[in-house]
Order: C-alpha cells, then structure tokens, then sequence
C-alpha cells in the first residue's frame, strides 16, 4: 500500500463554538476555550451563525458561546434568534457579556441562554459552566433541590447584622452564621442567601474569597429591570451551599440605592430562600429602616468600651425617635470574657444595666484564627472548627434553626 492511498486520520469534530462580532475582543475567551477544548472549537460572526447552526455540520456542536459587550445591544434581535435556533437544535447556550445592561442580560436569559458567565471570564468560570451544562441532563424533576426550588414556607427568616463600631465582628457573624445555617442539617439542608449591603467596604467576599462581580452593580443601578434571572446572576455560590450577593466591584455611594431597591432585592431573596443574612454598613442611611422592619432579628455587635456603650445609646435613641422597632435589635457582645473572669463578667452586667439592653449573645474572642480564616478565605467551620467563636456561632445557628422549625410546624 502506497503512502497516497493511506487512509488519513479525521479530524476532530467540532464540538463548541464562539459567537462574536469579533473574538479578538474577548481574548480571555479564546485563552480559556483553548484550555478546555484545545483545538476542537471554532469561531463565529453574528450572520454567519444563523447560516452554519442551520447546516449537517452543526449536529456536532456540544454548546456555543455567545460573547458580546455594550455595542452589541442593537442586534438583540439577532441575538435572540440565534440562541432560539440553537436552542431548537438541542446546543446548549453560555452567554458570556461585559457592560451589557441587566434589562438586556434579561431578554437573552428569556430566549434561552443556558448559563451566564460575566466578562473578564473569572478563573476557572468557563471550564466549571460547561461542567453544569453537562450535568443539566438530569430531568428538573428528579434533581436536586437547588436554587428558584419550591420551598414550604411562603417567606424566607431575615437576619440583619450592624456593627455599633468598627472592628466588633459584624461581616465574622454574619458571614459564620450564614455557613453554620447552610450546613446545620446533613439531611435537609436549609437555602440560605448572604447579601452584603455595604457598597463601600463590604468584605463578604473577602471573607469567602469570591469575586466581586460587575453584574451587582448593573442589579443595583436598574432594579427597575430586575426580575429572579437577574437576581441569579448577581450571586455567587461557595461551595454549592451558600448563596452569597457580594458588594460591587468600585466603591460607590451608599445613597444610591432607595429603599424600594432594598426591598426589592429583599423580596426576591426572601421567595427564594430559607434564610437571608444581611451584613449592614455601619453608617444609618435611609434604607436601614427597610432592612430593620422586613428582618424578624437585627443582630447588632458592640464590644465592652466606652465607644460601643455610646453608640447603643444613640442608636436606641435615634430608632424610639423615628418609632422604629427596637424590639427587634438583639446585641451580640463581641470579645466576651470567660466564664471564669468574674470581673469581666461583673462589667457585662453593668453595662447591660446602664444601657437598659439586654446582651442576649456573647462572643468569645477567637484569637488570631479569626483573621487567618478571613484572610485565606474560609469559614471557621473549615478553617478552626474547634474555635471558641465558631462553636457559640454554630449554637445560634442551631437554636435558630429549631426555632424557625418550630414556628413552620405550628403554622
């Protein structure tokens, strides 16, 4: 057999392709599809998809990723129809989109768009979205319970967090609690949501090592176009437990948000989830009456010193000022002495009687774990299970949890 009537080797089918007016735009797009797929991909202008999803030769496509920016938002049109024909054609869709307004991110998830991935592609973002389209053959009704789920109770349990003074571990409670809610039960795990309403300084993700993502504050800037899609797209998961709505990427002024935004937002978080842990900024603005009336509890955080004792006082005066709920404050005692610190506790017990509050929950110090686990980016669950700290926060947890349970039972 001569080398000319060899049989040659076929080529790879093509199993993906991009769909851009022009991918040289979206070169981090390419770097990640070239990892993934390696050479078993292609590339697609808006005109030329139409025709080629439309040919024999598109029966191979697996997905397409439909990549577009700003400019793009006048052939939403075009757009549309190609994610429906791929959509007739059973290949999945990834929208992947830079500075594209949340009303247009909308209708592209209406006509069809299987995942969203915001663009600069986080790391590792565009590997783990083709990962969920390939385990999305699971029929909806035989899956598991993820996010948009039924849920038996009709409204998700509120938990406010405001610190009284800076460094009295606010986003630490905040960010353990709503760990410890989303794995008190193996069994049933309850769907908890932590949203960081601190549009300047908020450090959630910090603490989680999560990306703050662009999409949170076109969410903000129209919450007019907000629907549950939007929602979704503005949250991020870790570790599949826990929901989380970071703060915006920039710092940005805390008044441009309303309280109808807030409560919006709150609406939507509180259909779809079990619990939602909101970590307040510090300063009073004008939607902190929102967050104080929708929350059934409103963690406040104050440690034993002068500054935290004056501020108790002045935010009990400001709130029975403007005949807001007081009731529903609960202060957290960061910092706690020992049990065997008698004189510390003798200095508990004076300031819950000079300030006329009761300290419901005291925190102990958990030492220089507490700033470890921040910084690498965990829970203390993971990081320092057997933390003093972790151990009374998984106890709130706990008897929160039985409390909403008992109140559902009886309901």
């Amino acid at each position: 057999m001569t080398s000319s009537t060899m049989k040659q080797p076929e080529p790879s089918p093509i199993i993906a392709c991009t769909i851009s007016r022009d991918v040289q735009n979206f070169d981090l797009l390419i770097e990640d599809m070239e990892t993934a797929l390696g050479e078993n991909w292609g590339d697609l202008g808006f005109s030329e998809a139409l025709a080629f999803l439309n040919q024999p030769e598109a029966a191979s496509l697996e997905f397409v990723a439909v990549a577009i920016d700003e400019t793009d938002e006048d052939d939403l049109v075009m757009l549309g129809e190609i994610i429906s024909l791929a959509n007739s054609k059973n290949i999945k869709v990834i929208l992947i989109a830079e500075d594209v307004s949340p009303a247009a991110l909308h209708q592209l998830l209406r006509q069809g768009a299987d995942e969203f991935v915001p663009y600069p592609l986080p790391e590792n973002e565009l590997e783990a979205a083709i990962e969920r389209l390939k385990t999305v053959e699971v029929p909806p009704v035989a899956a598991q319970p993820q996010y948009g789920a039924a849920k038996t109770n009709a409204d998700g349990v509120v938990l406010g967090v405001h610190a009284l003074a800076g460094g009295t571990g606010a986003t630490t409670l905040a960010v353990n609690l709503a760990w410890e809610l989303a794995t008190v039960d193996k069994k049933d795990s309850p769907r908890v949501c932590l949203m960081d309403f601190n549009l300047q300084f908020g450090s959630v993700s910090t603490y989680l090592d999560l990306p703050r993502r662009e999409v949170v504050y076109e969410m903000w800037s129209d919450t007019d176009s907000m629907d549950e899609d939007i929602f979704r797209q503005a949250l991020v998961t870790f570790e599949d437990k826990l929901w989380v709505l970071t703060s915006p990427p920039d710092i940005l002024p805390l008044d441009m948000i309303t309280p109808e935004d807030v409560k919006k937002v709150i609406e939507l978080a509180r259909a779809e989830f079990d619990y939602v842990i909101i970590d307040m900024p510090n300063t009073l603005v004008q939607w902190t009456e929102t967050v104080l009336v929708t929350s059934q509890i409103y963690f406040t955080t104050l440690e034993l010193d002068m500054r935290s004792a004056q501020n108790a006082l002045r935010l009990k005066r400001a709130l029975r000022a403007e005949e807001l709920p007081v009731e529903k404050l609960r202060f957290c005692l960061n910092r706690a002495p020992k049990f065997t610190d008698l004189n510390g506790k003798s200095r508990v017990k004076r300031l819950s009687e000079s300030l006329e509050i009761g300290i419901e929950v005291q925190l102990p110090d958990g030492g220089r774990a507490i700033c470890q686990s921040s910084d690498h980016g965990q829970p203390l669950a993971s990081s320092a299970a057997k933390n003093p700290l972790r151990k009374e926060i998984a106890k709130l947890a706990a008897s929160l949890h039985e409390l909403g349970k008992s109140e559902a039972e009886a309901a």
